[in-house]
């Protein structure tokens, strides 16, 4: 909790200062890439999570894996090490997404399926999307074979199920409880 509350505030104060040099989508696109390769790469995130790991070393590994990052995202990274808090770098990056999405007027569905979206399904996804927020969304899919079918959509606060599991859940309750 601590971590998040600490991630949220260096997402704000780089978000705050980038709007401020107009670099806030230069940023963004930075924060994106961070953010992705962090999730996605166990040694990247181990690495960054690491007490035995200098923080020299953790620096020149961040700069060579990302070359081309705007001077404030180089500036927030040494202020992370500096702080003793490079550890919580992807948390920063996903924050400061959030941040600019919320500014931007868009916002990210997270559409889980049993199976990979068809254009079909992405159209009516984004359709109920904007029945149930009244905005415009981008669409990040997660495949779950375990809903069996339908989907199951979050954005925001807001979760719509309309997953096969969910309902065989229902009718599992109705028919206990008759």
């Amino acid at each position: 909790m601590a971590q998040t509350r600490a991630a949220i505030r260096y997402a704000k104060a780089i978000f705050d200062l980038a709007k401020d040099q107009k670099s806030a989508e230069i940023v963004n696109t930075d924060m994106k890439a961070i953010a992705n390769a962090v999730s996605t790469s166990k040694d990247l995130s181990d690495m960054l999570q690491s007490p035995i790991v200098r923080t020299a070393t953790k620096k020149s590994a961040l700069l060579a894996v990302f070359k081309d990052l705007n001077k404030l995202s180089v500036n927030l990274i040494d202020t992370l090490i500096e702080n003793k808090r490079i550890n919580i770098l992807g948390d920063v990056a996903q924050k400061y997404n959030q941040l600019f999405d919320q500014s931007q007027g868009t916002q990210v569905a997270k559409v889980t399926t049993a199976v990979a979206l068809t254009d079909d399904l992405k159209t009516k996804v984004l359709a109920k999307v904007k029945e149930l927020t009244g905005k415009d969304a981008e669409i990040e899919s997660i495949i779950d074979e375990s809903i069996l079918g339908g989907f199951i959509l979050r954005v925001g606060d807001i979760q719509y199920n309309a997953s096969i599991a969910n309902k065989l859940s229902k009718l599992k309750r109705e028919f206990t409880l008759n």
